[in-house]
């Protein structure tokens, strides 16, 4: 709105031609006033209901309250280096941590079933591993538990009320199938007696968008890559990929080795360091748009323990991980051998699998 302002132009003196200037130059500051007053406002408002969208995207289970206290303990780490720091800064946290990290291959939703590679019915936990952040959180350990492998999956708690019976010799990703969460999240627990400290799981869709948002991943393959089943036709050597290449990377077995599971997990490995690297190559601080995009691709995708439900606590865990490269991430994979019972399953291999647990408590 212009406001009208009198003086003596109206009245016609000698003086008409620079009182009118005047107000004219006074309309067009009050103008451009009220625009940038205007501008901030819709400014702080955008941001707040991005804050918000980015924040409600995530999805939660409460597994601490689901387990109790019937679990392996917490791990015990020194302060961290950065609680020592001016008063005035919040120190990061620095202790060591145990996440078990999930892929989903739910076909729900729109997005999920466009993907294929199965029926529409039930989710199966198809991508399992367990990553360690040393103390300092400067190195990682990421440990992938093979699908296929057969466990004893404990008792677990649902949802609906009572609980799941105690199965002998069960695949691994059958925890998941039964119970969800909180079930996957015991069953690793059983198995290596290692308390995870928190639980991300990323859907099919959502792998796709963050690999799309960080414009792609370069991936180097040793082999020709040959599978129908996953639509992924590759020659052996170094490709940049779209999402759903890398999805199909992450998922394809027909095409490689002897078409098992073994093979399919040195794959995943080599996307999480791409993916890594990928990050790190990407200045997202200067294109608001570009982390916007990451942001929602990830926070949409997501469900996670109720420690990691908000937009605060999964920005604190990144900025935790800053020194973290992928140089000093190591991959491993469960040692296993072929199960006496069925030669289409594993096993873990002893004392070796033993020993790796025993070294990330």
């Amino acid at each position: 709105m212009f406001l009208r302002v009198t003086g003596e132009d109206e009245r016609g003196d000698d003086n008409g031609g620079a009182v009118r200037r005047l107000g004219r130059r006074s309309r067009l500051l009050k103008a451009v006033g009220i625009a940038l007053a205007g501008g901030l406002v819709l400014g702080v408002a955008g941001a707040g209901w991005a804050y918000w969208h980015l924040n409600h995207n995530i999805k939660s289970v409460d597994i601490n309250s689901a387990l109790g206290d019937d679990r392996p303990a917490r791990s015990v780490t020194s302060p961290s280096p950065a609680a020592s720091a001016s008063a005035s800064a919040t120190p990061l946290p620095g202790g060591a941590l145990n996440i078990l990290v999930l892929g989903s291959d739910s076909r729900s939703g729109k997005a999920n079933a466009a993907l294929g590679g199965g029926d529409s019915s039930g989710a199966r936990s198809d991508t399992a591993m367990v990553v360690h952040l040393d103390e300092g959180r400067t190195k990682a350990t990421v440990v992938s538990i093979p699908r296929d492998t057969l466990v004893t999956r404990p008792s677990c708690p649902l949802t609906s009320g009572g609980t799941t019976a105690v199965a002998y010799h069960a695949m691994f990703n059958s925890a998941y199938a039964v119970g969800g969460p909180v079930c996957a999240v015991k069953t690793v627990e059983s198995l290596t007696n290692i308390r995870m400290d928190h639980y991300l799981e990323i859907d099919f869709s959502g792998f796709a968008k963050l690999v799309n948002a960080l414009g792609g991943v370069t991936v180097t393959t040793d082999e020709d890559i040959d599978d129908d089943k996953s639509h992924l036709h590759l020659e052996a050597g170094e490709h940049h990929l779209t999402g759903n290449q890398a999805l199909a990377l992450a998922r394809t077995r027909h095409g490689i080795g002897d078409g098992s599971d073994l093979g399919r997990i040195g794959l995943q490995q080599k996307l999480v360091k791409a993916l890594l690297d990928q990050i790190a190559s990407t200045n997202l601080l200067t294109d608001p748009t570009g982390l916007y995009q990451v942001a929602d691709a990830i926070t949409g995708s997501l469900t996670t323990d109720t420690g990691l439900d908000s937009l605060g606590e999964l920005m604190t865990l990144g900025e935790s991980l800053k020194d973290l490269s992928s140089e000093r991430v190591s991959t491993v994979m469960l040692p296993v051998v072929t199960a006496p019972s069925d030669s289409n399953r594993v096993v873990a291999q002893e004392p070796a699998a033993s020993a790796l647990w025993k070294s990330l408590r």
